[in-house]
């Protein structure tokens, strides 16, 4: 803890630092691109939640305080209790604190299973220090301020209330691991103690999620922002974050750590404010036109360092030199960047920023390049730092170190001449120190001064006062340089932390720059457009693309269109629709898209859940403020996308695949709006046929509105009371859902994903020469078309996946006898070329909701000899006694299956 040399009597020794996984700031421990944030969570009191239970489906609320201790940030949120895990998900969130029972047993549940399914820690804290009173009491004394007005936590109301009681919980927590305590400072001289504070540590800044768009963590794993689903989980290749963090220099890579942080967090946290959303994208536009601006900022951002990060390391007393030196190179770009962005007026905003910190961080960056070498060491352990002729104290005791050599070497000539004895040496080591060496011939002529200090096998060892007197001026003098070293290595920092706020100010005015321009190069490099943003609840995509395909596999992705909810817009922007026009004449894709809800049918691996995916991305690039991967768009202001993609359980909460996939959709058809985006992909799989059948249906007629009960939540009452529901895209196997398109015209259309069959029908060979028994060869398309399909292909997937012929001979044997009431085709398609009927269940008998009705269930119409037979019984021509025996023979009939 201190320098053992100054301490008198036992050293004092203490805990100095906590390592805890939500508090890490060493930069060996840290992600760059990744925030490492603690949280502390104060679920609503009982007495809270019964008073809010008045207003119908209010959710208790959840007051939530996130600190990352790396960089000072400090932010406090009220949010519905459901949303917890949303919220931790979004944020980086490593460590959850939460008050401990006074059973000291484990967290409440509703924690330990959100930070389980995160693998977030959970850390239990004393019950006290979540007091409303002691956590104002921390938080004043903190930010050193009498109330707590001006953060926006006045009043006594619940909210702020459990708001403060979190936030005065984490602040303790970090005070606890990051600094000393007022017991461990006892007996420590403060001149000796060498510790570290939070002065980074911004105040605590309430929020709001109404600007936001709300991406919850289903929908982050489902959509890969930021993970794959089966990729490794430390890494990010094939992600939406991929497409920018992995791309070349001007290519879409973003040249520093704060500006990769921000825009992961523009990525799973878009905004929804028009306003903000507008302005991002015309800073984007002027970096994509003016290339040489953008060129030169570029090579501006890439000399700045995680001057956040360094910051709070300073700090916190844990600096190191080459912090310091990254500092003050990163600071001293600061007035090139300002007079770059001149005449800029779509960065006039970050322009301002840099010019109000600017005549503060440039003096202290030019001081540290002036005392400072270039390649300064990694540590102070030997000093280094600073230059030659900075401090005259410090080139006295150098001058000592560098001229021992020469003086020792004179010293030796000058003993040799006078003593005459010529095979003298005069030498160091760590042990003896310096000495003077005779060879044992030569010592017994060794004159009176030489004292003896050591005997070795054939010399002796002797020293002078002279040179006692030398080696303590060299020793003391290197302990006085690195001791000065240390002295202007703290001045340093302390004037660095004097300026915290306006480093913080610096590396947020840089992040948002660097992530914007980041933007502009891949939209350069891709050739990506400027989306059109709208209140309206639309979304008009013309020659969409994937953007993680359309970086992976550039050119040979294939282009798609998309259109929802345009209903009564496209009249009002006749020019815009000429764009479209322009951008997909010379090749459309069908009639255009108006309801609000499209069924997409098509076989497997033909790309349907890359289309839904891709859609859902675009629309979130376009809320974060970037091109998106298309001719043209229109989006329509979001605030919420939801998922329901792939199959996964939770076993150690007891819920199957099919229960997983029930929840996620029934909080889906819970909270979708008008404004929201839904998407989802072969609900209703994990049960029986009939089962996911009857339940795919009822979501459809939810979602568009339409549903006979539509509860009383406040989200499902505003879809019954809208003439629409929300922008959704439903990928299905299930082709007896289209015919929704006949029963809700305007409210449900049919896509499809082309295929081309080849040869049609009739036996063939694969490309090794095997038969496939009559299968022919299929070629996706990856087109997608307005109208029904009637086949998954799903014996063709299995083949080409490598299943045994003999099993794929058996199961087309199944499906050709599988009995399914047959119903006469509508649209002409591949297999009624072929010849083939299109098999589906009767949905002919399906009544229309009604309220207060359940859906009835579907009926499979299997042909049985009872059936038949019953239907060739003439009973005007039976006697009653005929009429009996056919009677009797039915019933056997039906005993016999």
């Amino acid at each position: 803890l201190i320098d053992a040399s100054q301490a008198k009597g036992l050293v004092p020794r203490a805990v100095t630092r906590v390592i805890t996984p939500g508090t890490l700031v060493d930069e060996s421990l840290l992600e760059g691109d990744a925030p490492s944030a603690v949280a502390a969570v104060v679920p609503s009191e009982p007495h809270q939640t019964s008073r809010s239970a008045t207003t119908a489906h209010a959710e208790p609320q959840t007051a939530l305080a996130i600190a990352d201790a790396s960089t000072g940030d400090f932010a406090v949120l009220s949010i519905a209790q459901s949303a917890v895990i949303d919220e931790l998900a979004r944020r980086g969130v490593r460590e959850v604190l939460f008050a401990e029972s006074a059973d000291s047993k484990a967290a409440p549940n509703p924690i330990t299973g959100t930070a389980r399914s995160l693998n977030i820690a959970t850390t239990p804290r004393p019950a006290w220090q979540f007091r409303p009173q002691e956590s104002k009491e921390a938080l004043t004394q903190q930010f050193n301020v009498s109330t707590l007005a001006g953060f926006g936590l006045s009043g006594t109301d619940p909210a702020t209330t459990s708001l403060i009681a979190a936030a005065g919980a984490l602040l303790r927590y970090l005070q606890e691991t990051q600094t000393l305590s007022a017991q461990d400072k006892v007996g420590i001289p403060d001149g000796l103690l060498t510790r570290g504070s939070l002065s980074h540590l911004r105040p605590p800044r309430r929020e709001e999620s109404k600007g936001t768009l709300v991406v919850d963590a289903v929908s982050l794993r489902s959509l890969e922002v930021e993970r794959t689903l089966r990729g490794d989980a430390n890494s990010t290749e094939g992600t939406l974050l991929s497409v920018f963090t992995q791309a070349g220099a001007g290519k879409g890579a973003c040249r520093t750590p704060m500006g990769r942080r921000l825009l992961r967090e523009w990525l799973v946290a878009p905004s929804r404010e028009i306003t903000e959303i507008e302005l991002r994208h015309a800073a984007v536009a002027t970096l994509v036109e003016d290339r040489r601006l953008a060129d030169q900022l570029g090579g501006l951002l890439a000399n700045i360092q995680d001057v956040a990060r360094i910051g709070g390391r300073i700090a916190l007393s844990r600096a190191t030199p080459r912090d310091i030196a990254a500092l003050a190179a990163s600071l001293s770009q600061c007035k090139e960047l300002t007079e770059s962005l001149t005449n800029t007026p779509a960065l006039a905003a970050i322009r301002a920023d840099l010019v109000a910190v600017a005549t503060k961080l440039s003096p202290i960056a030019a001081d540290i390049l002036r005392l400072c070498v270039e390649a300064p060491p990694a540590h102070l352990r030997e000093g280094g730092l600073f230059r030659d002729g900075v401090d005259p104290s410090l080139d006295e005791a150098r001058l000592l170190q560098r001229d021992a050599g020469a003086w020792l070497s004179d010293y030796q000539t000058r003993l040799i001449a006078q003593h005459s004895l010529p095979n003298l040496k005069v030498g160091y080591n760590k042990v003896a120190g310096y000495f003077i060496e005779l060879p044992e011939a030569q010592a017994r002529n060794a004159p009176p001064e030489l004292k003896r200090m050591q005997t070795l096998r054939n010399a002796e060892r002797y020293t002078t006062p002279e040179l006692r007197e030398f080696e303590h001026k060299v020793t003391t003098a290197e302990s006085r340089a690195l001791e000065r070293e240390k002295e202007l290595f703290l001045d340093l920092c302390s004037r660095c932390a004097a300026l915290t706020p306006d480093i913080h100010a610096f590396a947020s005015a840089v992040a948002r720059l660097d992530t914007l321009l980041a933007f502009a190069d891949k939209a350069r490099h891709r050739a990506w457009t400027r989306p059109h943003m709208t209140a309206e609840p639309v979304l008009r995509i013309r020659q969409g693309r994937h953007p993680v395909l359309d970086e992976a596999l550039p050119g040979t992705c294939v282009p798609n269109d998309c259109e929802l909810g345009s209903d009564g817009v496209t009249e009002r922007r006749s020019d815009r629709n000429r764009t479209f026009e322009a951008a997909s004449s010379s090749q459309s894709l069908g009639p255009s898209i108006t309801p609000s809800l499209a069924l997409i049918t098509g076989p497997n691996m033909a790309g349907k859940s890359t289309y839904i995916r891709q859609v859902a991305l675009i629309t979130l690039l376009a809320h974060a403020g970037s091109f998106v991967p298309a001719d043209a768009a229109d989006i329509g202001i979001t605030d919420r996308v939801f998922t329901r993609i792939g199959a996964d359980d939770a076993l150690h909460a007891g819920q199957s695949t099919f229960m997983v996939e029930m929840i996620e959709t029934a909080n889906i058809l819970h909270h979708a709006t008008p404004h929201s985006l839904v998407v989802l992909d072969e609900v209703g799989r994990g049960t029986s046929t009939l089962d996911g059948l009857s339940l795919a249906w009822g979501i459809v007629e939810h979602l568009t509105g339409k549903s006979a009960e539509a509860g009383s939540h406040p989200s499902t009452q505003a879809l019954r009371r809208s003439s629409t529901g929300p922008r959704t895209l439903f990928a299905t196997h299930y082709h007896e859902l289209t015919d929704l398109e006949d029963r809700m015209p305007g409210k449900v259309a049919n896509l499809h994903v082309a295929v081309r069959e080849w040869p049609a029908g009739g036996k063939g060979k694969t490309r090794d020469g095997a038969d496939h028994d009559g299968h022919s060869e299929i070629v996706f398309l990856h087109r997608i078309l307005p109208g029904r399909t009637d086949q998954s292909y799903g014996l063709h997937v299995a083949r080409l996946a490598g299943i045994p012929a003999g099993v794929i001979t058996r199961a087309r044997e199944v499906l050709a006898s599988l009995a399914v009431h047959h119903v006469g085709d509508t649209a002409p398609t591949p297999a009624a070329a072929n010849g083939k009927a299109r098999r589906k269940a009767d949905t002919s008998r399906i009544p229309a909701p009604v309220a207060g009705d359940q859906l009835a269930l579907f009926k499979e119409y299997v042909p049985h000899p009872a059936v038949e037979a019953l239907r060739e019984v003439k009973l005007d021509s039976m006697t009653p006694m005929q009429a009996f025996d056919a009677l009797r023979r039915l019933h056997e009939m039906t005993e016999d299956t």
